[in-house]
């Protein structure tokens, strides 16, 4: 039955991350079209480079430590948050509203994992295995 729940954690964390790495391949392909985006958003100019950068870090290389389980929970918890902001920003304040439910369910996984975290099938798991004091023998 823990094979199965590892598996299960492990298929629901691609799933979720999935989302998060697209947006980051795709803002990382057209950065001068996102950033443009950001703009029209109504972001400060002087802001958006590094908006851009801290997007970046937090979908793509946030979305595969989730995939692959490291930091987990940390990390669920960090793109939670920086969901708060970008689902008011871009979806609440323009009206998109199937937009902020989507996130809104995103946002509920990304809580699951943080309080959950990874699961058997994760570098969380393995590293606290080699850390875990070894079984005594009963006597």
């Amino acid at each position: 039955m823990d094979s199965l729940r590892s598996l299960g954690a492990l298929a629901g964390r691609i799933l979720l991350a999935f989302i998060f790495v697209n947006a980051g391949i795709e803002k990382l392909l057209a950065p001068a079209a996102t950033m443009k985006y950001m703009e029209a958003a109504g972001l400060q100019h002087s802001l958006i480079p590094a908006l851009f950068v801290l997007s970046l870090v937090v979908e793509l290389i946030g979305g595969i430590l989730l995939i692959v389980g490291y930091q987990t929970s940390l990390v669920a918890f960090i793109m939670f948050l920086w969901c708060i902001p970008v689902t008011i920003i871009f979806h609440v304040m323009t009206g998109q509203t199937m937009e902020w439910h989507k996130n809104l369910a995103f946002m509920g996984g990304l809580l699951m994992v943080a309080v959950h975290g990874a699961g058997g099938f994760s570098i969380d798991s393995a590293r606290h295995a080699r850390q875990a004091p070894p079984a005594r023998a009963a006597a």
